[in-house]
């Protein structure tokens, strides 16, 4: 949480003047988050905690700094090949094998986010869920 709080204050005052003076006159804040951001499990409150803070944070900003054309978008992914897993307990770990299929790559994610990046002055992606296909939670 302390590093989005770091991150955002530090750009924020370049993204504002962004949307006002530069040639697009709209600027995009993504952050991103997880599908733990909208559900909790057994053994992830720490991460269910702090996704969805996330979660609250932006759109907090995002009310903050619609009529100032600095879009808050919120990525949620679901299971993506990530280190992530390598930093669970064991008894973690075996819960969560095999129940994702295949999962999405960095790409994936990427892709999401030019799509959201890329849209008229006028239109902003507030959030976007992205799953695998065979993910069912």
């Amino acid at each position: 949480m302390l590093g989005l709080l770091y991150c955002a204050h530090a750009a924020l005052p370049h993204l504002v003047r962004a949307a006002e003076d530069g040639p697009r006159q709209v600027a995009d804040m993504v952050n991103i988050s997880s599908v733990a951001g909208r559900v909790a499990r057994n053994g992830s409150g720490v991460y269910n905690l702090t996704k969805h803070g996330v979660g609250a944070f932006s759109e907090s900003l995002r009310q903050e700094l619609a009529k100032r054309y600095v879009r808050v978008s919120l990525v949620e992914p679901g299971a993506t090949a990530t280190e992530l897993a390598e930093h669970n307990r064991p008894e973690v770990l075996e819960g969560l094998r095999g129940q994702f299929g295949q999962r999405m790559q960095a790409e994936d994610i990427a892709d999401a986010i030019a799509y959201i990046v890329t849209r008229p002055r006028h239109v902003a992606v507030n959030e976007m869920l992205i799953r695998p296909t065979e993910q069912e939670r």
